[in-house]
């Protein structure tokens, strides 16, 4: 009785394993890839590109506020030439969440942000290019402030709020990674 109750809990382990280790699901959904894709082929102007991980390590990550050690920073190739980088990131709204890229240049500036997937009904204007164009050029360990750096949008203050420490949050994580010689 004992054997057999072991046999059956070994077997759902076995299938657990299996099921947890044997298929690894994509931290980017193939609708997020899509519009990444796009962000970046209207950004870069190019057709065609590779997007290859920068792997951080984690002792390093644990030092920059943003989220770097999944599938967050990527360096954009497009025929062996390289066009700069897109962190990819999750940000809050009121009630939900929102994606965003950021897009860079090669010296780390920002070439332009963008959100990606807004899930509130009200406070869209915060992805207005209008409004986004202002995180356009600043530069790696830049430390951005609502309301100072970066203009108020009537509608939209918690996402736009959330959008700016967002970026300067990538800002100054690209500045540690740089200091770490990673770029």
């Amino acid at each position: 009785m004992l054997a057999s109750k072991v046999k059956i809990y070994s077997g759902v382990l076995i299938f657990m394993s299996f099921l947890f280790f044997g298929f690894k699901a994509d931290k980017i959904s193939p609708k997020l890839q899509e519009k990444i894709d796009s962000a970046i082929q209207g950004t870069y102007q190019v057709e065609e590109f590779t997007m290859e991980r920068i792997v951080v390590p984690s002792d390093l990550n644990n030092q920059t506020p943003s989220e770097l050690g999944g599938e967050n920073l990527f360096e954009i190739t497009s025929s062996n030439k390289e066009l700069g980088y897109i962190y990819v990131g999750v940000a809050p709204s009121l009630k939900k969440t929102f994606d965003y890229v950021v897009l860079l240049n090669p010296d780390l500036s920002v070439k332009k942000s963008k959100i990606l997937i807004y899930r509130e009904d009200h406070g869209r204007q915060v992805g207005s290019q209008r409004w986004l164009k202002q995180f356009i050029g600043r530069k790696s360990g830049e430390k951005l402030v609502y309301g100072e750096d970066i203009d108020g949008i009537s509608g939209a203050t918690v996402s736009a709020k959330s959008m700016t420490l967002a970026v300067s949050n990538v800002l100054e994580s690209l500045q540690v990674l740089k200091n770490a010689n990673v770029f």
